[in-house]
């Protein structure tokens, strides 16, 4: 009978592997913050030392685009224009996001990075073929 991944490894280590691995990823990105800054005032992008393009800016060739693309769907300008201002934007949004851990006690941090780490390594173990017992001399 075969066991995890069609392997002969166990089964058991598997599953272990597989829910401290879950739990300690979980509680691994639970602990992260997710934070902007993004604002029609705040720079997406910088240019030089004083020039910053803020998202009102790119909103204005976007909203350019897609009136061309409204007045003649087959405008290629129109479908550039919006859509090079959206990918700006999106980038912009991106760009700005910042993301910090939060604070926590190295014991929670140890915890959660053993329960991480240990898991992935038990569960890749576990797919890992079992050795064959060496045969026994009589």
């Amino acid at each position: 009978m075969n066991g995890a991944g069609g392997t002969s490894g166990g089964t058991g280590q598997f599953f272990l592997g597989l829910i401290m691995m879950c739990g300690g990823f979980y509680l691994l990105l639970n602990g992260i913050v997710v934070s902007s800054n993004f604002g029609f005032g705040t720079r997406l992008f910088g240019f030089g030392s004083g020039f910053g393009v803020s998202g009102g800016m790119v909103m204005i060739p976007m909203m350019i685009g897609i009136g061309m693309v409204f007045y003649n769907s087959k405008n290629y300008l129109g479908w550039l224009i919006a859509l090079c201002s959206f990918a700006a934007l999106v980038f912009g949004v991106i760009s700005s996001v910042s993301m910090s851990l939060r604070t926590m006690s190295a014991f929670e941090l140890i915890c959660i990075l053993v329960l991480a780490i240990g898991g992935l390594g038990l569960f890749l173990r576990s797919l890992k073929p079992a050795r064959a017992a060496p045969p026994q001399a009589q």
